[in-house]
C-alpha cells in the first residue's frame, strides 16, 4: 500500500522544465515577442519618415526641376540670366501662363478645354475689327474679354446641359468652330490696329520687366486666392475629387462645371489682349496649338487628369519651364524642330512623376491607418 505514496512523492519531487544551462542564450518567449514588436515599430517609423520626405520632394518637384534647368542653362549660356533675356522669357510665357490658369481649373474637375487657342484668335480679331469703329480702349478690352467669356460659357453649357459624355468632344468641336469664325470674319487676313492701352498691356515694359508679366501675376494671385480662400474653390476640388460625393453633399456640381469653362474662356480673352497688344493686330491664326502648351504646363506642374489635385503656383511654374526650355534652346542654337521633342519628354517625365507620387501617397495613407 506504500507504492501509490511513493509514486505521488516521486511525481511531486520531479523537477519542472527550466531554462537551459547557459542563461546568456535563453530568452523567454514574451521577451522575443517584445523585441520583434519594437523592431517592426522602428521599421514602420523609418518607412513613414522616408515616405514623408519623398512626398515633400514630389510637392516641390516642379519648382526644383525649374531651378535645376535654370542653373544648367546659366552655365551653358552667359546670356541666359541677363535681365533682358529674363524679360524675354517672361514675355514669351505670358500667354501660356494665362491659359494655364484657366486650364488648371478645368483639369481640376476632370475636364479639358481644347478651344482656348482658337478663342485667342477670335477675341483678337473681333477686338481689332471693333477698333475700326470704336476708339475706346476700355470698350475694346471689354469686347475681347466678353468674346472669351462667351466661348467658355457656351462650352460649359453645352457640355453640362447637353449631357455630352466628355468635354473633349465639346471643346474639340469649339476649337474648329471658333477658329473657322475667326477666319471667316477676316477672310484669313490680319486686322491691324489696337488701342494704345492694349498695346501697352501686350508690349509695354517697365525697365526690363514686361507689363504682361504683371497681368499674369495678377490673374494667378486672384485664381490662387479664389481656389484656397473662397468656398467656390473648395467646391472645384471636391467636384474633381469625387463628383458623386460632391453632389450628395449639396454642392452645385453643374454650376461649378459651367463656371470653370467660363473662366477658362475668360483667361483666353486676357491672353488675347496680350497677343493682340504685342502684335498691334488681331490675326485669325494666333493662338495656334496654344491649348497644347497650356495643357503641358498644367501637367508639368503636377496636376492630375483624374481631378482634384493641382495648384496655380505649379501651373505657372510649368509654363515657365516651357518658356525656359524654348529660350535656352534658341540661345544654344539648337534646331527648332527638336523643341517639341524635348517638351514631349518633359511631359512624360512629369506624368510619370505624378504616377509615382500617387503610389507614395497610397503607401503613406496605409501606414497612417496602421499607426492609428
Amino acid at each position: 500500500m506504500r507504492a501509490p505514496e511513493e509514486s505521488a512523492g516521486s511525481a511531486a519531487a520531479s523537477p519542472e522544465p527550466g531554462p537551459p544551462a547557459d542563461p546568456a542564450v535563453y530568452e523567454p518567449p514574451a521577451g522575443r515577442l517584445r523585441n520583434r514588436s519594437h523592431a517592426s515599430s522602428a521599421v514602420r517609423e523609418t518607412s513613414h519618415s522616408l515616405l514623408r520626405i519623398a512626398m515633400l520632394f514630389m510637392r516641390v518637384g516642379p519648382a526644383l526641376m525649374l531651378v535645376v534647368l535654370v542653373i544648367v542653362l546659366k552655365f551653358l549660356s552667359v546670356k541666359f540670366l541677363t535681365s533682358q533675356n529674363i524679360g524675354n522669357v517672361l514675355s514669351q510665357t505670358a500667354i501660356i501662363a494665362l491659359l494655364a490658369v484657366g486650364m488648371l481649373l478645368v483639369i481640376l474637375t476632370r475636364g479639358i478645354d481644347l478651344s482656348v487657342g482658337s478663342t485667342i484668335a477670335l477675341a483678337s480679331v473681333v477686338g481689332a475689327m471693333a477698333f475700326h469703329h470704336v476708339h475706346s480702349g476700355f470698350l475694346i478690352i471689354l469686347i475681347m474679354l466678353g468674346v472669351g467669356l462667351a466661348v467658355g460659357l457656351a462650352n460649359g453649357l453645352v457640355y453640362v446641359y447637353g449631357k455630352i459624355p466628355h468635354p473633349f468632344i465639346v471643346t474639340l468641336a469649339a476649337l474648329s468652330i471658333v477658329r473657322g469664325l475667326a477666319l471667316w470674319l477676316t477672310k484669313g487676313q490680319p486686322q491691324e490696329g489696337m488701342p494704345a492701352i492694349v498695346q501697352d498691356i501686350g508690349g509695354g515694359r517697365i525697365g526690363w520687366l514686361p507689363k504682361s508679366a504683371f497681368v499674369v501675376a495678377g490673374v494667378a494671385l486672384l485664381a490662387a486666392f479664389v481656389c484656397t480662400r473662397v468656398v467656390w474653390g473648395r467646391w472645384v476640388y471636391a467636384v474633381g475629387g469625387n463628383p458623386e460625393a460632391a453632389r450628395r453633399t449639396g454642392i452645385p456640381v453643374r454650376g461649378v462645371l459651367v463656371s470653370v469653362y467660363a473662366i477658362s474662356g475668360l483667361c483666353a480673352g486676357v491672353a488675347a489682349l496680350v497677343s493682340a497688344g504685342r502684335l498691334n493686330a488681331g490675326t485669325p491664326t494666333s493662338g495656334d496649338l496654344a491649348e497644347l502648351d497650356a495643357i503641358a504646363a498644367v501637367v508639368i506642374g503636377g496636376a492630375s487628369f483624374l481631378g482634384g489635385r493641382g495648384n496655380v503656383g505649379n501651373a505657372i511654374i510649368g509654363a515657365l519651364m516651357i518658356g525656359v526650355i524654348r529660350n535656352g534652346m534658341n540661345l544654344l542654337n539648337i534646331n527648332a524642330y527638336l523643341q517639341p521633342i524635348v517638351i514631349g519628354v518633359v511631359i512624360l517625365l512629369a506624368v510619370e512623376l505624378d504616377v509615382v507620387r500617387g503610389q507614395i501617397e497610397n503607401k503613406f495613407r496605409t501606414l497612417e491607418a496602421a499607426r492609428g
